[in-house]
């Protein structure tokens, strides 16, 4: 054991941490010994020698020579030796001390004895001071924990900027690779085909064009949990260099960085990560393997690093149309990332047959156009049941505004043979088989979540007890003892909490509010439009008066919806922080719970209105309803489905172009403004080759997931409870996600710093958000079937009346009250009698909606529970695999295997 008082020697302490001699710091030695299954480093053993009897020639001493400073080139990824591997860089920026005393001395004489300037400065150095005692404990406890370190700086007269590079030693591997549950490779197995649609093509000897040849796919393995003990019985033990793959190193590396800490535990100073958030360090993240372009000279495809095939044969233009690599993917970023783009290339696989049906609908709507029998009179033969585009001047239609005039029904022709194309019967078998299609989907992509869990070992994977975030560490007012762990560590109040989370509540519900307003706002701008649309006297204005109102303000909704959605995801985050959650998991929970309700509302809310509620509460003549003194809206000329496709369309497809540009040119800007700033630091050196620790600083820190989620799971919504009224939906969002995966990919590889494997069994809360959108799909679909399309009334007049349909506008035209004296016998939508009551078709057709909603849901929901009885989550070749590998881990873990050979083949008596 050692003593706590004991220090590093002075000597040490200059070489890694003094932040101004940057001479020594090229002469750094790597640290770091392994005694007893504990990691200390050698000098400390050495110091304890006289107190204890510690023999210092067990310890097994790791260290670079230092002549082979000079020597040995920098070869990538390595410390100056050219062989100890780089597996994570810590980073920060201390400016020139000659600078920082030039400013104290000014400070002090212009102030003619006002302290203020000068107890401003104390506060600064105070804090500085504090920043680099946490860093000179934080790097002596790595040392402790085995890790080997070297240290690179890059100075100007203004700023320095360090670069810590950390080492894991195999030993240090080997003792967290058991702790951490890695993952070992027992035997090798063919590789798994992932894509349905090349075995399917392959069977129809069909040319597969999407299909690829990648170069260094990784092997893939039957394996067990990882066992020091047994390690002589796993594939590759012998080969300590490649034994673990990169992003296990980071991951180990990580893991270290998070335990280790800096301060006073109870104070919850640990962790890489409040270090970070506390200014201690500017950046933590591991290197790329290289750089992205192509090298200068022909090279074999076999020779490209991992960075190099992932932007060749994934992060280019010129692959939308290949497979995604996958598993080059999980090897280089992680499982959690590799999910994110199987489920994007998934979904996006599945919008395929979506999009052609779609299309197919839509160009049957414009071809039978001609023979809509309501909107054009071509088959009819009876003088006395005249149609909206012969019907002249017959049809009398009532005023839209207090100030407008009557018109006829003949001006809008065209507008109904378009709404045609949004309101026929192809759209209503589209609407249910895009109800079938997303239960579908979600229950074939369980299937392929357990396939690709099962393939990248992560089934069986289930997150440890987490560490406390570093901000709710900090913020934290007391500490107690985690039931779990038996550790004291910070503790808030969980009383406190619900409190505050029901303020948080009230925040969101008072924001749900302002984005109700500003829906008002809008229809109350639509109406002041249409008003002057119909006062310029223009007739082509005055007939297109509805569409242009709708046009104009969906333009200024999607504007405001915008804004709002970025100033509550900010209120979102500050939200959370606020209500003080333990875990980063509760945390990612509650912050993408509040951002999705709300983001829900705010992009759903007006498409929803003009589905559901446009036209319901307009009254008749005598006795319109009114909102603010403003006649309540009624659907246009062409009804409210070619409004509200219209609005699907400005919104989807706009937001959707918009995040494109702002996910293009966003991470090059904040690349470009840190470039600049490191390049400032490089000065006019032109003869200074950039490392690649800074490169990679130069790039952007990874955002995470949550923005690329959140942007696909709206995008599903709208193609799932509003696609009856946009047939075209499926095929916009199947173009957009052809570039978001590009989009995505390039950033990854080529303008993000190298997340932290992170490992993951599903795609998260995510899947349940989609499971209710698919769901509410259902039920929307069912009313918007029902109460907006115009299917089941023409139904009803074919059943009740004329199976051709003649007559059914006039029909659905009900005539003023006789009190309406302004436009006497002008007509109106409605089925409604002279005096204004409702007619005995009215309470039929209602009573036909409901059912109609009833059946649609109950046969839906039963066809869902069937898929779901009849496709197995995990697919019967897979539970084949899993019990193979779990017998092939039995064997290799077992204590004695002879015994276990006997057990389990006796032999014949």
């Amino acid at each position: 054991m050692l003593r706590k008082g004991l220090e590093l020697p002075k000597g040490d302490r200059e070489v890694l941490l003094d932040l101004d001699n940057r001479d020594e710091a090229q002469t750094t030695d790597n640290y770091g010994s392994l005694q007893n299954g504990g990691f200390i480093p050698p000098r400390y053993l050495l110091a304890a020698a006289a107190d204890e009897a510690v023999d210092a020639d067990d310890a097994v001493y790791i260290h670079c020579d230092k002549k082979s400073n000079q020597a040995a080139p920098r070869l990538g990824n390595y410390f100056r030796d050219g062989r100890t591997k780089i597996d994570f860089v810590l980073v920060w920026e201390v400016r020139s001390r000659r600078k920082r005393r030039g400013k104290v001395k000014s400070e002090v004489i212009g102030g003619e004895g006002e302290h203020i300037p000068m107890e401003e400065n104390s506060r600064s150095e105070r804090k500085k001071a504090q920043l680099e005692q946490w860093r000179e404990k934080f790097v002596q406890n790595l040392e402790i924990a085995g890790l080997l370190m070297e240290k690179e700086e890059t100075a100007n007269e203004k700023k320095t900027i360090h670069f810590l590079k950390i080492s894991v030693p195999w030993d240090v591997l080997v003792y967290y690779a058991e702790e951490l549950c890695l993952r070992a490779p027992l035997q090798a197995q063919p590789h798994l085909d992932l894509n349905t649609s090349a075995l399917v093509l392959k069977r129809l000897c069909i040319p597969n064009v999407m299909t690829e040849w990648v170069p260094n796919r990784p092997l893939d393995y039957y394996t067990c949990a990882f066992r020091k003990s047994k390690m002589n019985r796993f594939l590759g033990c012998e080969d300590h260099e490649t034994y673990f793959t990169n992003t296990q190193r980071h991951r180990v590396a990580y893991e270290i960085l998070a335990r280790t800490g800096y301060g006073k535990r109870k104070r919850a100073e640990v962790g890489v990560d409040r270090l970070v958030n506390e200014g201690a360090y500017t950046a933590a993240f591991p290197l790329h393997e290289g750089p992205f372009q192509f090298p200068s000279n022909e090279v074999s495809p076999d020779e490209l690093n991992q960075r190099q095939v992932l932007y060749f044969y994934w992060a280019r233009w010129c692959k939308w149309y290949k497979y995604q690599p996958l598993d080059h993917i999980r090897e280089y970023f992680g499982e959690k990332v590799a999910l994110y783009f199987a489920w994007l290339g998934f979904y996006t696989a599945w919008l395929l047959p979506a999009s052609v049906v779609g299309t197919l609908i839509f160009v049957s709507g414009v071809l039978s156009m001609g023979t809509n029998t309501p909107a054009c009179n071509l088959l009819c033969v009876s003088v006395t049941r005249e149609e909206i585009c012969n019907s002249g001047a017959n049809y009398l239609m009532c005023p839209l505004c207090k100030t407008c005039k009557a018109w006829n029904m003949s001006e809008i022709c065209t507008i109904a043979k378009l709404g045609y194309l949004f309101d026929h019967p192809g759209t209503v078998f589209f609407s249910v088989f895009m109800s079938f299609w997303a239960v579908t989907f979600l229950e074939y992509w369980k299937r392929k979540m357990a396939t690709l869990a099962h393939h990248w070992d992560c089934m069986d994977f289930h997150e440890e007890e987490e560490r406390p975030r570093p901000e709710f560490a900090a913020m934290a007012p007391t500490v107690e003892q985690n039931p779990v762990t038996g550790v004291k560590e910070p503790y808030f109040p969980e009383k406190t909490r619900l409190s505050r989370m029901f303020t948080g509540s009230m925040v969101i519900i008072l924001m749900l509010s302002v984005v109700i307003i500003f829906l008002v706002t809008v229809v109350m701008c639509r109406g002041i439009i249409s008003v002057m649309m119909y006062h310029t006297g223009s007739p082509v204005l005055r007939t297109e008066a509805g569409t242009i109102a709708n046009i104009s303000s969906s333009i200024v909704n999607l504007g405001l919806i915008l804004l709002m959605g970025q100033v509550y995801t900010a209120l979102a985050e500050q939200l959370t922080k606020w209500e003080m959650h333990r875990t980063q998991t509760q945390y990612d929970n509650a912050f993408i719970f509040k951002v999705f309700i709300f983001q829900f509302v705010n992009f759903y809310s007006s498409p929803f209105y003009v589905a559901f509620f446009k036209g319901r509460f307009v009254g008749y003549p005598t006795n319109y309803g009114t909102l603010f003194g403003m006649r309540n809206e009624d659907c246009g000329t062409g009804g409210c489905l070619i409004e509200l496709a219209e609005q699907l369309f400005i919104i989807m497809v706009g937001k959707q172009l918009i995040n494109n540009i702002q996910e293009f040119i966003i991470p090059k800007v904040k690349a470009w403004r840190q470039k600049r700033s490191l390049a400032n630091v490089l000065g006019g050196t032109a003869s200074h080759e950039p490392q690649r620790w800074e490169e990679d600083y130069q790039l952007v820190e990874c955002g995470g997931l949550f923005e690329e989620y959140l942007e696909m799971v709206l995008q599903f919504g709208f193609i799932t409870i509003f696609v009856a009224a946009f047939p075209l939906a499926p095929l916009f969002a199947l173009l957009n996600n052809w570039v978001e995966i590009r989009l995505d990919a390039h950033k990854f590889v080529c303008e993000y710093r190298r997340p932290v494997a992170e490992r993951a069994q599903n795609i998260g809360v995510w899947f349940n958000i989609l499971e209710a959108l698919s769901h509410l799909s259902v039920i929307a679909n069912a009313f918007l079937i029902a109460f907006t399309s115009d299917f089941l009334p023409r139904l009803l007049y074919q059943y009740k009346f004329d199976n051709d349909l003649h007559g059914y506008v006039n029909f659905t035209l009900a005539y003023a009250p006789p009190n309406y004296t302004e436009h006497p016998m002008c007509r109106y939508k409605a089925f409604r009698d002279n005096s204004g009551n409702y007619t005995l078709f009215y309470w039929e057709l209602l009573a036909v909606r409901l059912g109609f909603i009833i059946a649609f849901e109950h046969v839906v929901f039963f066809v869902l529970r069937a898929i779901d009885w009849i496709v197995p989550d995990v697919p019967e070749s897979l539970e084949l695999k899993i019990k193979r590998e779990r017998y092939l881990a039995k064997q290799a873990l077992a204590e004695n295997q002879d015994a276990l050979l006997q057990v389990t083949h006796p032999l014949e008596s």
